[in-house]
């Protein structure tokens, strides 16, 4: 179902006008790769935080911040949970859409 709903969603925003569609899809790739990879490029992976990442970094000023300890359901907490489980199928399909609507934003303003 996954898939078949990805390739309905792109057909759906190609059929705008393909002079149009380009940068709605570039925002759907862009925002789907960021929830994707976004995480784990910057330091939250399935092993845990990489040292010396920008992801250690924020877990040290997010002990600091806190005295000692990262604050359950945080950033650093949440980011890490996602590195380490990824996302659901829902977010991406959000993540898609809210890319999509930012690439027609921005090409409207254009006109």
């Amino acid at each position: 179902m996954s898939k078949v709903s990805a390739i309905i969603f792109i057909c759906l925003i190609a059929s705008i006008q393909p002079a149009q569609a380009v940068l709605p899809l570039i925002g759907v790739a862009l925002a789907v790769a960021g929830v994707g990879f976004g995480p784990a490029a910057i330091g939250f992976t399935t092993a845990g935080i990489t040292a010396g990442s920008a992801a250690a970094a924020m877990m040290s000023a997010s002990a600091i911040a806190s005295g000692g300890g990262v604050v359950a359901g945080g950033v650093v907490a949440t980011l890490q949970s996602v590195g380490a489980a990824g996302v659901s199928y829902g977010t991406y399909m959000a993540a898609a859409s809210a890319g999509a609507a930012a690439g027609r934003y921005i090409e409207g303003e254009d006109e």
